[in-house]
């Protein structure tokens, strides 16, 4: 299910209650809404879903429920990075033994390995699984690349098939395109770059925006891989005010908030996480407006 993944995979929230526990109640609503709107895939335990504040057990109860919820209508990935590798290879198999489809995996932060290491830490986590790999390479958070030659080399491991790449750097993204093939996908890691992404042969995004714009963004990205350039490269510049919004504050303070405005009340944040500033909150809620998600 993931060797041919295409469109709109969503960076899934995750609901808290208001003691700060996991909301499996909306959870479950939330699934139900991808479900109904063109979601193409799902990743749990990302960036998004705030996994650098939630427990292992938390994890594999998030886990569990996500995949017995989806129950195989579309793929479950799962994000089972760390900077350690011995625990990025435990949580994985225990996240292969919950049932998902596949596994998102950072790169090893803060301690900034070099490529030799690199290398190694992803090579570890796909030689112990039996799991489809997404590399995620997002420097903004980790302090640093996956080095275009490890990139190169990592696509050659046959249980690694593809990179959500979230630089924002163009440059080191077409680098890295020159890698794609049947067996190693490029989706876009940022909202403001899909079609530029698409345009070097990337298959989709996975997304903050899909979050609120779930039916938008997998029509966007199939508009253009049907050959609508034109009207993947309007909706692009479209939502480009509201993606910008959706990253006003660190994510994923500001799409929790929008889907709170939206009514859907997923809850708050862990420390040290916290609430948005007024002045920020409008300015979300105006591009909400803009684009009908609120009135």
């Amino acid at each position: 299910m993931i060797k041919d993944l295409k469109g709109s995979i969503v960076a899934l929230i995750t609901p808290f209650n208001e003691d700060g526990s996991v909301n499996f109640g909306k959870l479950d609503e939330i699934l139900d809404f991808h479900l109904s709107h063109k979601t193409d895939a799902l990743v749990i335990l990302g960036t998004t879903g705030e996994a650098s504040t939630t427990l292992h057990e938390e994890d594999d109860d998030i886990c569990r429920f996500t995949v017995k919820k989806v129950n195989g209508r579309i793929p479950v990935i799962a994000g089972g990075g760390s900077n350690c590798t011995t625990t990025a290879v435990a949580k994985s198999k225990r996240l292969e033994d919950e049932g998902v489809d596949g596994l998102l995996l950072i790169s090893p932060y803060y301690n900034k390995a070099n490529e030799e290491g690199m290398y190694k830490h992803f090579a570890s986590v796909a030689d112990n699984v039996n799991l489809p790999i997404i590399l995620y390479n997002v420097p903004g958070r980790t302090g640093a690349y996956i080095p275009e030659n490890v990139v190169g080399k990592l696509s050659k491991h046959e249980n690694i098939v593809g990179i959500k790449e979230a630089s924002g750097n163009i440059s080191y993204t077409a680098k890295v395109a020159r890698y794609l093939n049947d067996n190693f996908a490029l989706y876009s890691g940022n909202d403001d770059m899909i079609v530029p992404a698409l345009s070097l042969g990337g298959k989709g995004v996975i997304s903050v925006l899909a979050n609120v714009l779930p039916d938008e963004t997998h029509d966007m990205v199939m508009d253009y891989l049907n050959g609508d350039v034109e009207k993947a490269r309007e909706a692009q510049i479209k939502y480009l005010d509201l993606v910008d919004a959706l990253f006003i504050e660190v994510n994923p303070i500001p799409v929790k908030e929008a889907l709170n405005l939206m009514g859907m009340n997923v809850g708050g944040y862990r420390l040290p996480l916290c609430p948005m500033s007024e002045a920020h909150r409008n300015k979300l809620a105006e591009e909400m407006r803009k684009v009908g998600l609120i009135k």
